[in-house]
């Protein structure tokens, strides 16, 4: 028989142990559905929470949207109204966006054509850097970078208003200038003309013998040449010279200007020294006027210099400007006259005009440059004329 049917206890022990370890289990489910519970109720505030902070992002958002609508509309309407012409350029230098300004000045269909191809059509370069002619216009025209989308903006405006406004200055400049030097004029016209007649008046001596008379008739005409050259100095201060559009390499500028003083230098026994250190620099202007201004300076030079000696002839880059420097070996200029080298009429020389400097210096202002005189290196004077070189904005943009 076996124990169970027989002990009461033994029986019920099983039982009890299912009992308790349900009773166990219930507990736990207990627990477990009470954590559950709670993670839900705190994921239900998570929830509630990022909606409200989506809810204030997408309205943010929205009212930055607007924002930035309503700001390009404005701008549109900036850019509309700006009477300046904006080009907006992508990375490969084609034409993006264009306002209305610009179709203006440079035509209608511009929108994906390459900037290149349209400056080279509708811009020519001129003498002052930054500045183009395009139509019978003249704009001025600036770029900037475009760092984020690696293009380019580029910004023109018509200034040929402003442009014949500094050319009827510069000739009421010179004209107010003739009226101050005028008393000046007739004293320099005076004085070789009263020795050419004087020399004329001698001439019709008949007792005079024909040495004489020739010695007598070479100094007149000596003195009515300079007069001559006097007359036409004044004119081309007064008038100004006409500038060109030449473009003209700094190389053939030092050839020809060498090779027309070679017999002057080889008289004088003065040996003229070329350094140019930027052969491949381009002017664009007038090169009869760059060449006149050239020569005057280097036969400013020779004037001072003895034989033997030498003068340089030098050029380098600065940036987006030429500087051409005349040094010689001569006495050097007072300090207290260097205010007045450039003055129309003032001379040191007996047989000069006194115009070639003025001359030198109105050629250099009219090609957008200058014109300064400084004490050479450790005696002479060093006259350095300062050019822009042509815009290689054109060339950067087809490339």
């Amino acid at each position: 028989m076996p124990v169970s049917a027989l002990d009461p206890a033994a029986s019920t022990a099983p039982t009890d142990a299912k009992a308790i370890e349900l009773q166990r289990a219930f507990d736990l489910f207990n627990q477990v559905s009470a954590e559950l519970t709670q993670a839900y109720a705190a994921l239900q505030q998570k929830v509630a929470s990022l909606t409200g902070e989506l809810a204030v992002a997408n309205g943010e958002l929205r009212r930055q949207y607007e924002e930035k609508e309503a700001l390009s509309e404005r701008l549109g309407l900036l850019l509309n109204a700006l009477p300046a012409g904006v080009v907006v350029l992508d990375g490969s230098g084609r034409i993006t966006e264009v306002n209305p300004a610009a179709r203006q000045l440079l035509g209608e269909q511009l929108v994906g054509e390459h900037w290149g191809d349209v400056a080279k059509a509708q811009l020519e370069p001129t003498i002052t850097l930054g500045e183009w002619q395009s139509g019978g216009r003249r704009l001025s025209l600036a770029e900037s970078s475009l760092d984020s989308a690696g293009g380019k903006l580029l910004l023109l405006h018509d200034i040929s208003h402003a442009h014949q406004m500094k050319a009827e200055l510069e000739r009421n400049q010179r004209l107010a200038a003739m009226g101050e030097m005028a008393a000046a004029l007739a004293h320099q016209l005076r004085t070789p003309l009263a020795t050419a007649l004087l020399y004329a008046g001698n001439l019709t001596q008949p007792q005079l013998v024909e040495e004489a008379r020739r010695r007598f008739a070479d100094k007149a005409v000596s003195q009515l040449r300079r007069l001559e050259r006097l007359i036409q100095d004044v004119l081309l201060f007064a008038k100004g010279e006409s500038i060109g559009r030449d473009v003209i390499p700094v190389s053939e500028l030092f050839t020809e200007v060498s090779q027309t003083l070679e017999p002057l230098l080889k008289e004088h026994g003065v040996r003229l020294e070329l350094d140019n250190r930027c052969p491949e620099a381009v002017l664009v202007g007038g090169r009869k006027p760059l060449f006149g201004a050239l020569v005057s300076l280097l036969e400013n030079a020779l004037q001072v210099s003895t034989p033997g000696g030498s003068i340089q002839l030098l050029a380098w880059r600065n940036e987006d400007q030429i500087e051409v420097a005349v040094v010689d070996e001569g006495p050097g200029i007072p300090e207290e006259m260097r205010s007045r080298i450039f003055e129309p009429f003032f001379t040191t020389r007996s047989q000069g005009t006194g115009l070639g400097l003025p001359i030198a210096l109105g050629v250099a202002r009219a090609h957008g440059g200058s014109l300064e005189v400084a004490p050479g290196q450790g005696r002479g004077a060093r006259f350095v004329l300062t050019l822009p070189v042509q815009s290689r904005l054109t060339e950067e943009s087809g490339s």
